[in-house]
């Protein structure tokens, strides 16, 4: 067994559990198989300690086909949990416990993972509630060198989730609210289940705050910004009914960690020295979503953005209709022009200039849209208002159409401008 606190970093060599088919000697200049170490992350949990590291233990050594150990993370457990790790250690092989002195899952799993010399690390919750057959799906990418990151996913398609409904709105409000604010691209932040290569998860280790929950959700999100692969895997979860999670405490927390990573990004701190996956010299992946040139990238562009833009024309138009009937011609076309202003340009990031800007983010796009939000209210608010004046017996539908007229003729400018100022690609 392996005993830490918080303020020492010990050397830990990797000494891993035996494991099927692994007897017999090595082959001469036999190719590297990769480590890996799965830690569980643990306060008081002095009862549920047992059957998850027996279980866990049967499964890797039958099942995993590489060098692997576990390590418990007693952070700062006021009851028998460290007792209990520490006669788990003395039963099984390759069973280790580190125990910190102070509390947070955040704060276990950047001391371990950053002190790890295996190749892999991974964890998991203490309660299963994930399904041990996404271990292997799990691992086995990063292994591969493919991905970079790993993470169990309960909002994947194929995942099979067993919840009550208040988590379940809870869960795919927060990540719905990350892919908002962050543009994220991976579904499940929070799931306890994730993995990743050693090499290219200590520098982000480095630069992540958060010693709780938040952890999982920064940590995915700095690798994102920095190019790094994220891999999904859809899972069986099914919900602990005895979990102790602060609902309330750790959303606001949650929140605050969302805008203090969005002004690090914004101040370019969040970029860090991560090893650089080279360039495919082929085409790219996507091609024949992604177009990379001349006439059939601006095909492209236009299509979608004509295909976007009568959307929102129309969804203007109806949010103005309704808003008319309580308000005055300007406060309606403010806010239904605000609304779809907002939706058209994350459709338009997301979709049409989704190439063509690469490296755009969400702040610089909706930045560029606020001043064309600006001109287009203008000139929208003058067409209505003068019409108004030669006609002041017209009905609101006669309005609507004015308007989106006039919503027309600012459609074309923003494309010009997103399209040569705001997505334009940057060079090198």
């Amino acid at each position: 067994m392996t005993h830490t606190s918080s303020g020492l970093r010990p050397t830990r060599r990797f000494q891993p559990a035996s494991r099927a088919g692994s007897q017999g000697a090595a082959a001469p200049q036999a190719p590297h198989v990769p480590t890996v170490e799965v830690v569980i992350p643990v306060y008081n949990e002095e009862r549920a300690l047992p059957g998850c590291i027996r279980t866990l233990h049967a499964r890797l050594r039958d099942e995993l086909p590489y060098p692997w150990r576990i390590t418990v993370a007693d952070n700062a457990s006021v009851d028998a949990t460290l007792a209990v790790a520490d006669e788990l250690a003395d039963e099984l092989p390759g069973v280790g416990v580190v125990h910190l002195d102070r509390k947070g899952r955040g704060l276990a799993l950047r001391t371990v993972w950053g002190e790890s010399d295996a190749d892999i690390v991974a964890y998991m919750d203490v309660d299963l509630s994930t399904g041990l057959d996404g271990l292997l799906p799990l691992i086995a990418p990063l292994a591969s060198g493919h991905s970079d990151l790993a993470i169990g996913s309960r909002l994947a398609p194929g995942a099979r989730t067993v919840r009550g409904p208040r988590r379940e709105l809870i869960s795919r409000c927060y990540n719905a609210l990350i892919r908002l604010t962050h543009s994220a691209r991976f579904s499940d932040a929070q799931c306890g289940f994730k993995a990743a290569r050693t090499e290219t998860l200590r520098p982000l280790l480095a630069r992540t705050q958060d010693d709780a929950w938040f952890f999982d959700t920064e940590l995915l999100l700095l690798a994102e910004h920095n190019g790094l692969r994220i891999h999904e895997v859809p899972v069986d979860w099914v919900e602990d009914i005895d979990t102790r999670v602060d609902v309330v405490g750790t959303a606001t927390d949650d929140l605050k960690g969302l805008w203090r990573l969005a002004r690090l990004k914004a101040s370019g701190g969040a970029r860090v020295p991560v090893p650089r996956r080279p360039q495919p010299a082929a085409e790219h992946p996507d091609a024949v979503l992604a177009p990379d040139t001349g006439r059939a990238q601006l095909a492209w562009q236009i299509s979608c953005f004509v295909l976007i833009g009568i959307v929102s024309t129309a969804g203007q138009a109806l949010l103005y209709w309704l808003l008319r009937g309580w308000w005055p011609p300007v406060a309606a076309n403010f806010v239904s022009l605000l609304v779809l202003t907002l939706l058209n340009t994350e459709a338009n990031r997301r979709l049409t200039f989704r190439y063509s800007g690469n490296g755009v983010g969400a702040g610089r796009a909706h930045l560029g849209a606020g001043a064309l939000f600006v001109l287009g209210y203008l000139v929208t608010s003058a067409a209505v208002l003068l019409f108004r004046e030669a006609a002041p017996d017209a009905s609101p539908a006669a309005e609507t159409l004015v308007l989106a007229v006039s919503s027309v003729l600012v459609t074309c400018v923003r494309f010009l401008v997103l399209r040569f100022a705001v997505f334009r690609r940057r060079t090198p």
